[in-house]
């Protein structure tokens, strides 16, 4: 039997049981057995591994609802150990890995697949999302209940939209039946086209071609439309810009069944940060306006925005270092999640609290999984995060398999120090004593 872990002296953080306070945590058989907001006398730490967590905050393990882990088919980029790995290091104990592999994620033998390669690797709780069409094409649906039964926790297309509206239809109505979630990559891809950063005057004087924001919006309103009309839950992936975040707002007023999710670098970076062509910068959705950032950090705020989602995307090298027009989308982010998400904190936009709702409690409650809380009892899913810490993030240090990072060698503040998961520490950084 293991020894029990003990993780005192730290600042524990609980928005289900409406916890901020000092305190300790005790651990035992992969479980919570205790939460003890006084001293600890009742505990005997001589028979504990001890952890002091003085001005650490103690929460529920961090779930990263929107990765790609890449594999199958591009290990080059990314594997599920790598990429768990790099989940670790980031204070996640578990993440939501979209289908757009190759096969893509559209029958019960990838899902087991990438089952089985997750627990081999026990990093990280690994989720799958499946594909809500046939090879996410678009034309067909793909069998909802094959991979409910392989252990699909949600449907998604992500990497490209369902432009057909009537398959969207169809595929909200069919998930009832299987109560799975569909998770929407909303773009309009007659608009956005062959665009490949924000439209506007600087993509006018770098001579880039632009993605207007109207083609985000615009699949953002019908997705809305059909999921109030079939009265279906949708998650919105991916937002940026100020009116998708009016959009939502605006349904969830009306009692539209809709959450939605944004990432770090939509908060933090601008449509500035392609600057010299930089290929770091170029994502899709792209970086957007300071209008835009602004309106995503009031979202956050106001919680018209469930989630803070990474959108890890890993890129090798080759597919980054090339002309601007043909640079690949996406970039990591599961090792700044925290630090960027910590700036929100000390700037005082959204509370300790908001950020772990935003962070664990809502992504394991949208997707329906175990998680969020430190009850007793509860699986010892645990992130140890130093609010304080300083370090520069350079590429020598990033687990990820690839580096496809703009916040390569920027300082930042706040890192998750420790990782658990049920119970067995899969990641630690902590200051020497």
């Amino acid at each position: 039997m293991a020894q029990p872990l003990l993780l005192k002296n730290g600042r524990l953080i609980d928005p289900v049981n409406n916890i901020d306070s000092p305190g300790h945590l005790l651990i035992e058989e992969g479980r919570i057995k205790g939460v003890y907001l006084g001293d600890l006398a009742s505990i005997p730490e001589e028979k504990c591994q001890v952890i002091d967590a003085k001005g650490k905050w103690i929460v529920p393990g961090l779930v990263d609802m929107h990765v790609h882990l890449r594999e199958p088919g591009q290990e080059y980029k990314e594997t599920v150990a790598s990429g768990t790995k790099a989940a670790a290091a980031g204070g996640f104990t578990a993440v939501a890995c979209m289908p757009n592999t190759s096969p893509a994620n559209d029958n019960e033998t990838v899902t087991s697949f990438i089952l089985a390669k997750a627990k081999e690797a026990g990093f990280a709780k690994v989720y799958p999302v499946a594909s809500i069409s046939h090879h996410s094409d678009g034309t067909c649906l793909a069998e909802f209940g094959e991979l409910k039964k392989a252990g699909a926790v949600a449907l998604s297309d992500d990497g490209r939209p369902v432009e057909n509206s009537q398959l969207m239809r169809r595929a909200l109505e069919y998930s009832a039946h299987y109560d799975l979630l569909l998770i929407s990559h909303s773009e309009e891809m007659a608009l956005s086209g062959n665009g490949v950063m924000n439209e506007g005057a600087l993509a006018t004087r770098l001579g880039l071609r632009g993605i207007p924001s109207i083609a985000e919006e615009i699949m953002i309103y019908r997705d809305l439309a059909l999921a109030e009309y079939v009265k279906r839950p949708i998650h919105i992936a991916h937002i940026s810009t100020r009116e998708s975040v009016d959009l939502i707002r605006r349904a969830k007023g009306k009692g539209c069944p809709v959450t939605a999710e944004t990432a770090p670098h939509y908060f933090t970076l601008t449509e500035e940060a392609v600057g010299d062509y930089n290929t770091a910068a170029k994502m899709n959705p792209p970086l957007r306006s300071k209008d835009d950032r602004l309106a995503i950090q009031e979202g956050l705020q106001d919680g018209t925005i469930d989630v803070i989602a990474t959108d890890h995307a890993p890129h090798a090298r080759q597919e980054k270092e090339v002309e601007f027009d043909l640079a690949a989308n996406g970039i990591i982010g599961l090792e700044t999640s925290v630090p960027l998400a910590l700036a929100l904190v000390r700037d005082e936009i959204i509370t300790a609290t908001r950020m772990i709702e935003l962070m664990s409690v809502n992504p394991c409650r949208i997707l329906g999984v175990e998680g969020g809380s430190l009850s007793p009892g509860a699986s010892a899913d645990i992130t140890l995060i130093d609010p304080h810490r300083v370090f520069t993030y350079e590429e020598k240090a990033v687990v990820s398999k690839s580096k496809n990072s703009p916040f390569l060698n920027w300082s930042l503040q706040g890192k998750a120090v420790t990782t658990i998961l049920a119970g067995r520490i899969t990641y630690s950084d902590l200051d020497p004593a």
